[in-house]
């Protein structure tokens, strides 16, 4: 879990190659970004024109005593400022718009992303790593757009813009003003060591404190079973600590690095004062130039303090847009060929040729599996866990590929067709239902453009999960909340049938699908299956062996090969692997009954 959160929350330098790929997203809007920088300009100079008004001020209008003009230099200072006022409400708006839709279309491109990557990506990288490419590292990227690209360019425009103006009006007085300025720089780069540190350690921090909160939420009810309520409040109390500590830490940092700039801020203006008074008293300076030069000694280190936050932004960007990148680049494992078929209306005839699978190298699943399940065929699969049976499942419905064999329907390899257009020949009904937050009726007809919403009730209605719907309080609009927390197990396999059979699916697959259903509600079910069984290829998985004695074809798997097929009669004939497990599980049951 360290060596992850490492992973998450280091810093990356400035990379020109990722600062590139990132401005693509502004792209769309240039013409805002445009108009937000020449705001920028203009605001920056509005501001730098301030003490030049006021040295105008004091040297022209006060000393000569005309009243006339200095109504007028307060009245264009007081035009300035509102003006300012305006193009900086709108430079602000502006850019912060322009990196919200930049933002927008990235966390959009993300997620759709997502959804194109194979399931073997997700074997491969936790849950928890890619909410943070969503959030987390897309927050910073926002962070960056917003406040960090069009502002250090103002900043550097500013203080370029003030070192200009202050060596026009006094060069030797500007270059006795930048004298503090190596101890600015250095206690900038000392601040930036230690702050970056400093946040990449509360990030952290926060890592794991929602890491323990999302752990400990999920498993609630094993929490007040076992009574690990002190435990748990023990440990967060830990994890609270040393996220509290980190933070004033940071505040430590922060409260001495700004009196430490406003001290040499001020050190600076008291050279401005002393020199600056003696070259007035010499007549080499104006009251004016030297009220100017303070003015915009105070605007110049502004910028300094900004930029050294605006680093460690850039640095979290960096990093971020590094990982959010390497995301996109991943390419999804199952793709659709270059010239797709579309499966047409298949018979529904599946062969699996000389079909091995490994999720892990050196450790195959399947191995040498060969059988053909003919067109309107019901075929059941059973073995101990762990024989590959879900894994059969997976291949066939094109989560994985085969690493050797082909699977083939109606005679072609179903790696020539598109992923999509293959999987709507499938009706899956799994074990363990997941449903999204929403109504039963949406959790049914996931697909509007496939699914009849009505063809979709009559369905539920064969497999008798009306009985339980019409109870609800809204029928089939009562929402079943996040991930279906108000059903029992029992009622979401029931809506599983449904769901798959509202397709209409040439190829129907049962996983363990009838594992939470009373014997009644099965043998309801089993009843209503016969009918639609009928005109498709079926394929059971079951460790209940009562519930496939009437498949047409029983297949034993064990340790990934196919040990015996046959008919229930047939396998039991042979008193081979099939014989013990039944006998086992009947025996298992009468002596249950007894």
């Amino acid at each position: 879990m360290e060596h992850f959160q490492e992973d998450e929350f280091e810093y990356k330098d400035f990379d020109w190659k990722i600062t590139r790929r990132l401005l693509q997203y502004t792209k769309p809007y240039k013409w805002r970004l445009i108009f937000s920088i020449f705001l920028l300009i203009t605001t920056a100079l509005l501001e730098l024109a301030g003490p030049l008004l006021t040295k105008h001020a004091i040297d022209v209008d006060i000393a000569n005593k005309d009243l006339q003009g200095l109504t007028l230099t307060a009245a264009a200072f007081f035009a300035l400022l509102i003006f300012g006022l305006v193009t900086h409400f709108y430079q602000i708006y502006n850019t912060r718009l322009i990196g919200q839709k930049a933002v927008y279309d990235l966390r959009l491109q993300v997620f759709s992303h997502l959804q194109k990557l194979s399931v073997s990506y997700y074997d491969r990288h936790p849950v928890g790593r890619l909410m943070t490419r969503v959030t987390s590292d897309v927050s910073a990227l926002d962070e960056m757009f917003s406040s960090g690209v069009v502002a250090v360019f103002g900043d550097f425009f500013t203080i370029l813009g003030i070192v200009g103006i202050m060596l026009a009006l006094n060069w030797k007085l500007a270059l006795a003003t930048f004298i503090v300025l190596p101890l600015v720089f250095y206690t900038s780069f000392i601040f930036r060591q230690k702050s970056r540190d400093s946040f990449r350690n509360i990030r952290l921090r926060v890592a794991k404190i929602n890491s323990f909160m999302n752990e400990n939420i999920a498993g609630m009810m094993v929490t007040q079973l076992f009574n690990l309520q002190k435990r748990n409040n023990d440990k967060f109390s830990i994890l609270n600590e040393e996220y509290t500590q980190a933070q004033l830490k940071t505040i430590f940092y922060f409260a001495v690095f700004f009196p430490v700039i406003e001290l040499l801020s001020s050190i600076s203006v008291a050279l401005i004062i002393g020199y600056g008074g003696k070259m007035i008293l010499g007549g080499m300076l104006t009251l004016g130039g030297l009220v100017a030069f303070i003015q915009y000694s105070e605007r110049f280190f502004r910028p300094i303090r900004d930029l050294s936050e605006k680093y460690n932004i850039f640095q979290g960007a960096m990093a971020s847009a590094e990982r959010v990148f390497s995301l996109l680049d991943s390419k999804p494992g199952i793709a659709a060929p270059v010239k797709a078929e579309t499966p047409g209306r298949l018979s529904g005839k599946i062969e699996f040729r000389n079909v091995s699978f490994s999720y892990s190298p050196g450790q195959p699943v399947l191995k040498d599996v060969t059988f053909t399940v003919e067109p309107g065929e019901t075929v059941a699969v059973i073995g101990r866990t762990g024989a590959g049976k879900t894994t059969l499942i997976n291949l066939l419905c094109r989560f994985y590929d085969p690493v050797e064999g082909a699977i083939l329907a109606d005679g072609r390899d179903i790696r020539e067709f598109d992923p999509v257009e293959w999987r709507k020949q499938i009706g899956l009904v799994q074990q363990d239902l997941f449903l999204f937050s929403g109504s039963i009726e949406d959790n049914i007809c996931l697909d509007k453009d496939r699914a009849d919403c009505k063809a979709a009730k009559d369905f539920a209605g064969s497999v008798r999960a009306d009985d339980f719907i019409a109870k609800m309080p809204e029928g089939y609009q009562t929402k079943v909340g996040e991930r279906g927390v108000t059903l029992s197990t029992g009622q979401r396999q029931l809506l599983s049938f449904a769901r798959a059979l509202s397709v209409n699916p040439r190829i129907l697959i049962l996983d363990e699908a009838t594992s939470s259903i009373d014997t009644e509600t099965e043998g309801m079910i089993q009843k209503a299956l016969r009918i639609l069984f009928q005109g498709r290829t079926s394929i059971v998985i079951a460790h209940r062996l009562s519930t496939i004695r009437e498949a047409d074809r029983i297949i034993v798997l064990h340790r990934g090969e196919i040990r015996e097929t046959g008919n229930h009669r047939e396998l039991m004939e042979k008193k081979g692997i099939y014989y013990k497990l039944y006998k086992l599980q009947s025996g298992a049951f009468n002596n249950s009954v007894e």
